[in-house]
């Protein structure tokens, strides 16, 4: 037995001395042929490149510098008929040895004297798109992408170009689109034992920032952080271009683990902001500041893939969330998001919102825990099909003190200010000091039902959100490709118009929800109050406020005194208030287009009890505007449609400017502002829209003030 055993060991050893001898004979002939292999190399990659992408790479004097070294004087890539994209003069780097024995190459050592890197954009024409525009063989047949395989095998090659050690001097970056312009200059760059340095000039001197970190790519362990010398980390052409402010003191990125599991390929990281400030006027009217936030971003990618997992944590200041965010390529895309919080102090919430955010609630004291979750998801093939659930906890919630506003002001006589295009127009006396202030119980009850029919038929009963009607203005949005259709109830149009300013932005309607929650889940005040001053406030017209004047400025009447006509009609303009006189022919009737406005709220009514069945249209013949404002000028609409109209849709009757310009997500946050319509009725008659005023002709803008001063004649 130790015989056959001692056999064994002899064979194998035999075997792997013959093993060892012939690798150093290839290595030998590998070694002596190398300069040649190093040359036929470099030439297939010339050709290469001038075949598939149109581009001329030189590279000069190419030459081995120990066994696995390579120098180069200069490198050159320059695409055909565009300007230059890179070049590098004394480029040295050497991979491991063993790792390229086994066909893997990994950079161990790279070393630049002096390099520049030109990004251009001029119109349509780039100089780097031949990187997406290879030519393709069209024998080939293209097979499924695994999104997995591939960003495992992408993260893996970068690990493997990242150098042990590295020095990288006089590096110029510069990136043009079209007039914008972008420069760093790296004067220094190392990577000494996985310590990585670096200093970059932004822009000639306008800072300097610090690119400092630990590189570790064996263990797939990467940490960055990017600061300036004495000032914030920011690209004022951003802020020039968008309007859009944007800086950070530091900025903290770490790679801490890689790898496959299962089929999915997973990749834990960290993000973290010191002192991050943000704002543009689509955002917020304030600077946003984020003292300290971060997450721990669990990303994971499957075949057809890509998510945050919800083991992710957000922190910002006091507050701890996990997101889960999942968008799905095959066999149809899906976007599925969440959003949950553990059960925290109320008053730790309130104190964790960025400064300059929410100005109402600053300085609000509460009691009591919050816990706050959320989902949603779109399957993009069927997107009535939409869900969305969104709720805040309460547990022994309560309100101590009031911050900058008291939400209680609603309950009591208060000065209501209405802006137009930011601008004050008067002080509105909510209350009984004001003559044309109606309760509730004084307004006929059509006019109070039609409203609550067409605008938020639950208002009674939901407190203050309707998920349906979310879900309908999401599906709806998605469809149009734009905002077409809000979600608003009645309790949200109401804390918009009595408590937050009237700048569109994305924080006023986060506030607007957040207060909204308050009143409605707090008992600030009853609906039927709520109601009563919803009714005395809203616009019903050009610079008319609320149902009394309504009343009597199209109908000359009290409000006790409107019919079902005249109350579904009213109901009609309160989405579009300035156009409430187009809807009128010459001789003060109703125009046809509207009669299936009536039969579709009549019905409505009529199915709720609040009217019997009625087969003439609800009224609609009997309409009549006042004879002195027979004939008027129409006036200019510049009001979204934002009701929760849940069974229909109301017809539309004009064209509508809506809330936000159509257009897609960048456009409509960075895009220019568009110009209102301006209307008029020509000396025919007939009703003129003009896109831009400055496109009118001295005649067309005669008639037009000429009509204006007939309209204020009439209002006055």
């Amino acid at each position: 037995m130790r015989r056959k055993r001692s056999k064994y060991l002899k064979i194998a050893l035999v075997s792997f001395i013959i093993l060892i001898v012939l690798a150093s004979i290839g290595i030998s002939i590998v070694y002596a042929k190398r300069e040649a292999i190093l040359k036929s190399v470099i030439t297939k990659a010339i050709n290469k490149a001038r075949r598939d992408y149109n581009v001329d790479l030189k590279i000069d004097n190419p030459k081995f510098e120990g066994l696995a070294s390579i120098a180069f004087d200069d490198i050159s890539i320059v695409p055909q008929d565009r300007d230059s994209l890179l070049y590098i003069n004394d480029l040295h780097v050497s991979v491991r040895v063993i790792p390229l024995i086994f066909g893997n190459i990994k950079v161990a050592a790279l070393k630049i004297k002096s390099g520049k890197l030109n990004i251009t954009k001029r119109d349509s024409i780039r100089n780097y798109d031949f990187l997406f525009n290879k030519k393709r063989d069209s024998t080939k047949t293209r097979s499924k992408a695994d999104l997995a395989d591939l960003a495992h095998k992408l993260l893996n090659n970068a690990l493997d170009k990242v150098p042990e050690d590295m020095e990288v001097n006089n590096l110029d970056v510069f990136i043009q689109r079209d007039e914008d312009q972008f420069r760093f200059y790296t004067t220094k760059a190392t990577i000494d034992n996985g310590n990585l340095k670096s200093n970059i000039i932004v822009n000639n001197g306008e800072a300097l920032w610090h690119f400092n970190g630990i590189v570790e790519p064996d263990d797939e362990r990467l940490e960055f952080q990017l600061f300036a010398d004495g000032k914030k980390v920011e690209l004022p052409v951003i802020e020039q271009k968008f309007g859009l402010k944007l800086n950070v003191d530091t900025l903290f990125m770490s790679l801490k683990e890689a790898r496959k599991s299962g089929d999915d390929f997973k990749i834990y990281s960290y993000f973290a902001v010191k002192n991050f400030l943000l704002n543009h006027p689509k955002i917020a009217s304030n600077d946003i500041v984020v003292p300290a936030g971060s997450i721990d971003a669990d990303i994971i990618i499957g075949e057809n893939f890509v998510g945050l997992d919800s083991t992710s944590v957000i922190h910002l200041n006091k507050i701890k969330a996990n997101p889960f965010i999942k968008y799905t390529l095959k066999p149809t895309k899906t976007y599925e998001l969440k959003l949950k919080t553990d059960k925290m102090e109320g008053q730790d919430l309130f104190e964790s919102f960025p400064n300059g955010i929410f100005e109402s609630l600053d300085g609000i004291k509460v009691k009591g825990q919050l816990q706050y979750e959320m989902s949603f998801f779109l399957d993009t093939k069927n997107p009535d099909s939409v869900r969305f659930n969104s709720a805040l906890h309460k547990t022994n919630f309560a309100i101590v003190k009031w911050g900058k506003t008291n939400l209680q002001k609603i309950n009591n006589t208060f000065v209501y200010t209405p802006y137009e295009y930011g601008k004050p127009m008067r002080d509105i006396i909510i209350g009984p000091g004001n003559p044309d202030y109606v309760p509730l119980n004084q307004i006929s009850s059509y006019l109070r039902n039609a409203v609550l029919t067409a605008e938020d038929p639950s208002f009674f009963t939901h407190h203050g959100f309707v998920e349906k009607a979310f879900q309908r203005s999401i599906a709806t949005n998605f469809k149009e490709k734009s905002f077409k259709r809000g979600g608003s109830t009645i309790s949200m149009q109401l804390v918009k118009n009595v408590f937050l300013s009237r700048q569109k932005t994305m924080a006023r309607k986060i506030e607007e929800i957040l207060i909204v929650w308050l009143m409605e889940n707090n008992k600030v005040s009853t609906k039927e109050r709520m109601y009563e001053v919803y009714l005395n406030l809203i616009e019903w017209g050009q610079n008319i406020y609320g149902i009394g004047e309504a009343a009597r400025f199209y109908f000359d009447k009290h409000p006790s005194e409107l019919d079902l006509g005249e109350s579904i009609f009213l109901a009609n303009i309160v989405p579009r208030p300035k156009k409430g006189l187009y809807f009128f022919e010459g001789d003060g009737s109703l125009r046809v287009s509207l009669r299936g406005y009536f039969k579709l709220i009549g019905n409505l009514m009529a199915r709720r009890g609040y009217v019997s069945r009625d087969t003439n249209a609800y009224g609609f013949y009997g309409v009549r505007l006042k004879s002195s404002l027979r004939r008027g000028g129409p006036s200019i609409d510049t009001t979204s449609v934002d009701s929760l109209m849940m069974d229909e849709e109301p017809p539309v009757m004009m064209d509508e400017q809506t809330e936000e310009d159509r257009g897609n997500f960048l456009s409509r946050i960075f895009g220019r502002k568009k110009k209102p319509d301006t209307a008029y009725v020509s000396s025919d008659g007939k009703i003129r829209i003009i896109r831009d005023s400055a496109n009118l002709s001295r005649r067309e803008r005669r008639e037009l003030r000429r009509r204006e001063k007939e309209q204020k004649k009439v209002e006055n």
